[in-house]
């Protein structure tokens, strides 16, 4: 008989990995206060933007394996305002557990939760200590999800005790069976391991960033520089591309939690560090008001500018801290008519900035502009021909804010071409090879 998995939380971690477990063969619950959403998941839709997922949705709910419903209802003397979700989670959820079972946290949590998590079940379930905790954290990249879970790159199992990690060896059968690494470790490394692991991603962006900056003020290209660095096997490529930074609901939010954890911890060196790390991706921000002033000459009072892309990252309609947004506003602010257009994130952003206009397509987006960025790399928008845009456009101005388009094929269509950490002179840029 398979395993009887429930998940308590239906965002966008949970949603998915119920989903996804009920695909591997498990029988689901998926447990939420949040009733819309749970009758949203119930019928066979996906509150958010995730390729692949929808289609696992439907073939879980049609065997039967998956299900959702509300939350078990809250104590009347549970004081929620003053409590972390985690916490008003355990609560509820301990008073439940009358029987040995394990409970699995993949939350990015600071370090120490887990162990305070496992005392408080301990103390507060009826099964005692038999209501054991592991902590499993997640590494699902938003766009990759379904992927991500289905054939993880690793799967971390910090536990306690031999009986818990059979259990998860158990849940994570068929991906270990296709020679997936298993890493079993404490519960204080489980819970770094995420955080140290964004930390250093989030580091990465920053570094090719600060190298921009650097590009900047020496009049030197910034693709060629991170091309070359790619090139060296102990540095690689992915997440060395120079651009407008990182946004999201986790790298950012992360760094900023660790900071303070290691700042508590007495490691202020590492705090600085992911202050800095913050601060050079916050400052990409500012350097793309720049050059869309630069573009429009030097005012955007009353210009036209056309945004693409609003979501953090393409293939998602996550809009949480994203850069291109953050730009979209501060050029309004700067008294722009701002247009965006993005095809899965509009109708959040249109919550958040609700003073924007917002284009039904690339074209309109694009239709009288002044000025043109591209601020979100989808691949509608980096395929995009630059002789059908410039008939659009009033004036072909376009800012590449990640590095994503060719330059060459843009100026050579008449187009003012700019980008971060590149210079402006054409020359420089078309005589480059990036071969090999």
């Amino acid at each position: 008989m398979p395993l009887r998995i429930t998940v308590l939380g239906t965002g966008y971690l949970g949603a998915t990995h119920a989903i996804c477990l009920a695909e591997l063969g498990f029988e689901v619950l998926g447990l939420d206060t949040d009733e819309t959403r749970v009758k949203v998941l119930g019928a066979g839709s996906l509150p958010f933007h995730e390729p692949g997922l929808e289609e696992l949705l439907d073939s879980g709910l049609r065997s039967g394996r998956l299900r959702f419903t509300t939350s078990y209802p809250q104590r009347a003397d549970s004081s929620a305002a003053d409590m972390s979700h985690l916490w008003a989670c355990a609560d509820a959820l301990a008073p439940r557990l009358t029987r040995p079972c394990l409970v699995v946290g993949k939350s990015t949590v600071p370090v120490g939760t887990a162990e305070a998590l496992a005392e408080r079940l301990a103390r507060l379930a009826p099964a005692g200590a038999a209501a054991e905790l592991a902590w499993n954290p997640e590494f699902l990249r938003e766009g990759h999800a379904v992927e991500d879970t289905m054939r993880p790159d690793r799967i971390v199992a910090g536990v306690v005790s031999a009986r818990a990690e059979a259990i998860l060896r158990e849940v994570y059968a068929a991906p270990l069976a296709a020679g997936v690494p298993f890493l079993v470790t404490d519960l204080a490394t489980a819970q770094l391991v995420k955080v140290a692991a964004n930390a250093f991603l989030a580091t990465k962006v920053s570094f090719i960033n600060a190298m921009a900056e650097v590009c900047e003020a020496a009049g030197a290209d910034v693709v060629p520089l991170a091309h070359a660095l790619s090139l060296d096997e102990r540095i690689g490529g992915r997440f060395l591309v120079p651009g407008l930074g990182f946004g999201g609901g986790c790298l950012p939010k992360d760094i900023r939690a660790f900071g303070t954890t290691a700042r508590e911890l007495g490691v202020g060196s590492v705090s600085a560090l992911l202050s800095e790390v913050d601060a050079i991706n916050l400052r990409r921000r500012a350097r793309m008001v720049d050059l869309a002033l630069e573009l429009a000459g030097g005012s955007l009072e009353g210009r036209a500018v056309g945004v693409l892309g609003c979501s953090f990252k393409p293939n998602s309609d996550d809009i949480r801290d994203s850069p291109a947004l953050d730009v979209a506003g501060t050029l309004h602010g700067l008294g722009a008519r701002v247009t965006v257009y993005d095809p899965a994130a509009m109708d959040r952003a249109r919550l958040v900035h609700p003073e924007l206009e917002y284009a039904s397509s690339m074209l309109d987006a694009a239709a009288g502009a002044d000025v043109l960025l591209m601020l979100t790399e989808w691949r509608e928008f980096v395929d995009a021909d630059p002789g059908v845009l410039g008939e659009a456009v009033a004036q072909r101005n376009i800012a590449d804010g990640r590095s994503a388009l060719d330059g060459g094929r843009w100026r050579a269509a008449g187009w003012n071409y700019r980008a971060l950490g590149r210079p402006a002179a054409t020359a420089d840029e078309d005589s480059i090879s990036l071969t090999g």
